[in-house]
């Protein structure tokens, strides 16, 4: 993985949460596939989305009506859309085809839904939720959660309590509702994305393209010992030897105690005979 773009992203996720432009970063995530993308054209899509509808709306708006002109402009007149058809097609994780397809998935609806609410002055922020990512924003007397993928509706502690029943059973408490909504970190968001990714390009076994979001996955955090383990064993299917030895050594010190220690040792071996053949 290489170009200006994916080491602009590089440099970036491996720095300060605060130094991450989420909007910038999540475009740069598609130079695996577009290396020339233009980012700045995005930007400004989004830039003059946020525009057209602050005009619209003036500044005597309250939030609420904000949140309704918002629903509206993004679902109704330009026609955004959960992409429910084709739910693991990649593109619904790249920005750039989101606003050029206007159809997505939970996260790439939520962010072009949280930089053209910023943009009329709405303060929105993302949540991890488990199963379906999701917005909240602040109002007068509270907090109101949204769901960009349901076309901007809102979401009572009752309907939240349905969803992460449905998502993981247990107990589902107004306490425990209340942590899972802590607003989402740049860097979380960005890897939210990106995991969605590695999962779609390992499911559909586009294994060079699980290779370089995976390379950022680890640059964001390379303690993450799972994440390199599983990069090896990416690299061992695509016989890349001494990059798969590599990776395992370094899983086996991140994690000594790891259940499949076992089962990687043994992989090393064989890597190591292999590797030895092609000298």
């Amino acid at each position: 993985m290489g170009g200006p773009l994916a080491e602009r992203l590089t440099g970036m996720i491996a720095g300060a949460d605060s130094e991450i432009d989420l909007p910038e970063a999540a475009l740069l995530v598609a130079s695996h596939r577009y290396p020339d993308l233009d980012v700045q054209h995005y930007l400004g899509e989004l830039d003059a989305m946020g525009e057209t509808l602050r005009r619209r709306l003036g500044s005597s708006a309250n939030e609420s009506e904000r949140i309704v002109a918002l629903n509206q402009f993004l679902f109704g007149d330009l026609g955004f859309a959960p992409n429910s058809d084709d739910y693991y097609d990649p593109r619904n994780s790249l920005l750039n085809e989101v606003l050029d397809r206007r159809v997505g998935i939970p996260i790439t609806l939520s962010l072009v839904y949280m930089e053209v609410g910023k943009r009329i002055g709405l303060s929105l922020q993302g949540v991890c939720f488990p199963g379906h990512f999701l917005v909240k924003c602040r109002v007068p007397d509270g907090m109101v959660v949204l769901d960009p993928y349901s076309g901007g509706i809102s979401l009572g502690l009752v309907d939240l309590q349905r969803r992460l029943r449905e998502v993981r059973g247990g107990e589902v408490s107004r306490a425990i509702i209340a942590g899972l909504l802590v607003a989402a970190t740049n860097k979380e968001i960005l890897l939210r994305v990106l995991r969605n990714l590695k999962a779609i390009y390992l499911r559909t076994h586009q294994l060079e393209d699980a290779l370089a979001i995976m390379d950022w996955i680890i640059g964001a955090d390379p303690e993450q010992a799972v994440e390199v383990r599983d990069r090896g064993m990416i690299y061992q299917e695509l016989d890349c030897f001494l990059a798969a030895i590599s990776d395992f050594n370094a899983y086996l010190e991140l994690d000594p105690a790891c259940s499949d220690a076992d089962d990687i040792r043994q992989r090393l071996i064989q890597l190591q005979h292999a590797a030895a053949r092609l000298n």
